[in-house]
């Protein structure tokens, strides 16, 4: 029975058998050995960052039982290579003090190495979430791939893939956030509701300080979007002489100026942030030099 993931024909012909799964798959008459020092990591692999730890700890297994599975490798020129799949295995061979690695050869262009790079990367399990929305964003950008076709491709639903892309609308800072692991996707998916790129990092600052819940966040979003709805409402019931009042008296005084209009009275409300504002608000109604 073939255990490989199923991948979508879209993403190239043949991933499966350029990514060997489980070592029985790769016939033992392509596998040879090839020394460390000949081989190169692909530069533009989409991963930049390896866990130190799990680096240490598959160089400890690497030690005892050595490389079950072997890389895939392309020809550069005579006698060395550019990794094509397995540079954790790489490192870690390197780590545990071998000089030679098993692996398969395969001359296949340099565009499908990039896409095998990717769907490698994201079929693991040790992606940070941003990591792998960039991944799926890569792929679709340049390989005009589908979410559709993504789905297949690296056993993900549909609706993953896309509430995993939608991070990438966050504030940046909010993103790497993400990406430290200062706050959760799932953080980042409640911040998503709000608009505000400022209000969304001011809320992720907030859940590090206060250690706020996700269902905290969700409850903060709502908010905002009521109030900010409420807002709308009221705009639209105002008379258009008082809105275009409020404008002019905007700009004159560089702030925010709500007018409220009641059946006999009324209020001119004019907000400012310090008391340099508020100084220059009064002197202007004051008419001072």
């Amino acid at each position: 029975m073939d255990n490989t993931p199923r991948r979508s024909k879209r993403l190239g012909k043949g991933l499966s058998a350029l990514i060997p799964e489980i070592n029985e798959e790769v016939d033992k008459k392509e596998i040879v050995q090839v020394k460390l020092s000949n081989i190169r990591p692909n530069k533009n692999q989409p991963r930049k960052e390896f866990d130190e730890d799990r680096i240490k700890a598959l160089s400890d297994s690497i030690k005892n039982v050595g490389v079950l599975q072997p890389i895939v490798l392309k020809p550069t020129d005579e006698n060395n290579y550019m990794i094509i799949a397995g540079e954790r295995r790489y490192r870690a061979s390197i780590m545990a003090g071998k000089e030679e690695i098993p692996a398969v050869i395969k001359d296949i262009p340099v565009k499908d190495i990039m896409e095998i790079a990717l769907i490698e990367n994201l079929q693991r399990e040790d992606l940070n979430a941003i990591e792998e929305a960039l991944a799926y964003k890569s792929l679709i950008d340049n390989y005009r791939v589908t979410q559709e076709g993504l789905s297949e491709a690296v056993g993900k639903s549909r609706p993953h893939i896309t509430n995993t892309l939608r991070l990438l609308n966050l504030q940046k800072k909010v993103i790497k956030m993400i990406e430290n692991g200062e706050i959760t996707p799932g953080h980042g998916k409640a911040l998503l509701r709000i608009e505000n790129h400022n209000q969304q990092l001011e809320i992720a600052n907030r859940i590090v300080k206060e250690d706020l819940s996700v269902r905290v966040v969700e409850e903060i979003a709502k908010k905002i979007i009521s109030n900010k709805e409420v807002k709308k409402s009221q705009k639209k019931q105002k008379d258009i002489y008082i809105v275009d009042a409020e404008e002019k008296l905007s700009n004159i005084f560089g702030t925010q100026v709500n007018i409220s209009k009641g059946k006999k009275k009324g209020k001119i409300e004019i907000v400012y942030n310090n008391e340099e504002d508020l100084n220059d608000i009064l002197s202007m109604m004051m008419d001072e030099d």
